[in-house]
């Protein structure tokens, strides 16, 4: 089975960068993704969140151009928990929060400073 699926948003926090006992490089940051909505005839703005996860030289490229507030294109995979869900667990304030994981197979750097690419299929494990 074969899915796929497109981000566009912005970084969360910083880019962190570790690297595999093999030496691969991995790199993980969160993604927030906006819609606006109008409902009732008010405007309403939702944000879905993503923990995004990239592997080898691109995961080396995000981690030293991208920085909390970067604008990126995520295409990759969603990874769902053992039980086949996103994490969904309560804030504390008792609302209901969901997070999901993506592995990135390509990330494009929106930003307004050049668009920039950073693939190479060959280091994603899929």
């Amino acid at each position: 089975m074969y899915h796929t699926i497109i981000i566009v948003g912005n970084l969360g926090r910083d880019p962190e960068q570790r690297y595999t006992p093999s030496g691969q490089a991995v790199t993980n940051f969160s993604v927030a993704s906006n819609r606006t909505y109008t409902k009732d005839g008010q405007k309403t703005k939702k944000t879905t969140w993503f923990r995004v996860t990239v592997w080898g030289k691109q995961a080396e490229s995000c981690n030293e151009y991208l920085q909390k507030g970067s604008k990126v294109l995520i295409e990759g995979r969603l990874n769902p928990d053992e039980s086949g869900s996103p994490r969904i667990w309560n804030k504390q304030d008792g609302t209901p929060a969901t997070s999901y994981e993506v592995t990135a197979r390509e990330v494009k750097f929106l930003d307004s400073r050049g668009e920039a690419s950073a693939t190479d299929e060959s280091d994603i494990p899929f």
